[in-house]
């Protein structure tokens, strides 16, 4: 396909600096966490880290894994990275050597961590995770006292530092978060008892930390709404807009039908069919997915060349991701972070 033909992802740098200046302002005196997971969204980790360098106020990111936590310290040296994903033994040691702090579920990644510090002789400063219910791993709570003798025998040996204990939250119900945050609570007050006194306390994501106030913490992970990407079936958030625009332009014209330049491999669920594209004469729907093209109802004037807007804002197809989202029971995350590098990233102030 011609590179001109080719779909585009464009990304304001300017609605980003906004969504994180807004969501800062409103979870305050929460501290900010931004999630960098899945390449920061699909965003890309290196063109978030550009559009943000002049925020100051910003030095805390959740990375998921070690490496992109490496690629972020490597940045913004003075960052407080947090990656929590359970990870191989050198892992570990990459993540010790770069200042990374880790997030420990279970009480055989503790034993990994410790055999790492012990190893390369620096302190591992770990964040203790409690399964809350989701079960999306963390320690059962019959076994977090055990875990945390562990790990307070090892920070009395100088090999670590428990500053934070954290959980995930289902967000299926307010009472499930009600109970799951009593739990999250009792995890804290065991650590107390035993003479630890961590300063970093994270449960909530995007909405739990927009909506659910008394459920945050000292910190909070917010990834979806940073980049604008609202929860499926939730309402607009305040001040918050998508800072990811899906463009494709008109490949082919024919008497019904024409073809736009975006398909499955380029990461466009194909299960979508039936779903608004904003065209130059207004909303039409997609009739066919295919590999590297969709089938589009036709409108007067259609040429080769066109540009269409698959969602976004300023088009008239889905205002945002995650309004294709709830066309196939999903979350406007996996709408951005499927689509391949074959989506050429453009960025936009």
């Amino acid at each position: 396909m011609d590179p001109l033909m080719s779909p585009v992802l464009e990304l304001s740098a300017s609605q980003l600096v906004s969504n994180v200046a807004a969501v800062r302002t409103h979870i305050a005196p929460s501290a900010l966490m931004l999630a960098m997971k899945d390449d920061a969204y699909g965003h890309g980790v290196d063109w978030v880290l550009e559009a943000l360098r002049d925020d100051a106020e910003l030095t805390r990111f959740g990375s998921y894994d070690i490496d992109t936590g490496t690629r972020i310290r490597a940045r913004r040296a003075d960052a407080r990275v947090f990656a929590w994903a359970t990870s191989t033994a050198d892992e570990v040691v990459r993540g010790l050597e770069a200042g990374i702090d880790l997030g420990v579920g279970s009480r055989e990644y503790l034993d990994l961590v410790i055999a790492a510090a012990r190893q390369t002789g620096l302190v591992a400063r770990v964040h203790l995770k409690i399964d809350t219910g989701l079960h999306r791993s963390g320690v059962r709570p019959e076994d977090w006292h055990g875990v945390v003798a562990a790990a307070v025998e090892a920070e009395h040996a100088g090999l670590l530092r428990v500053v934070g204990v954290w959980s995930h939250l289902a967000e299926a119900s307010d009472a499930e978060d009600d109970e799951a945050a009593a739990e999250f609570r009792r995890a804290v007050d065991e650590l107390r008892r035993q003479g630890l006194d961590p300063h970093d306390l994270h449960l909530t994501a995007s909405a739990a930390s927009w909506w659910r106030p008394e459920l945050r913490g000292t910190v909070s992970r917010i990834g979806a709404f940073c980049y604008g990407i609202r929860s499926a079936e939730g309402p607009e958030v305040p001040g918050i807009r998508p800072v990811a625009t899906l463009r494709a332009r008109v490949t082919d014209v024919h008497a019904d039908s024409v073809e736009i330049g975006i398909g499955a491999l380029h990461g466009l669920p194909s299960i979508l069919t039936g779903a608004t594209v904003g065209t130059p004469e207004g909303p039409r729907k997609a009739t066919a997915i295919r590999q590297a093209r969709t089938a589009v109802e036709s409108w007067r004037g259609a040429a080769v060349g066109d540009a269409v807007n698959v969602f976004g804002p300023g088009g008239q197809g889905e205002g945002d991701a995650t309004g294709l989202a709830e066309r196939i029971d999903t979350v406007g995350e996996e709408i951005v972070t499927r689509l391949t590098s074959a989506v050429k990233r453009v960025a936009t102030r």
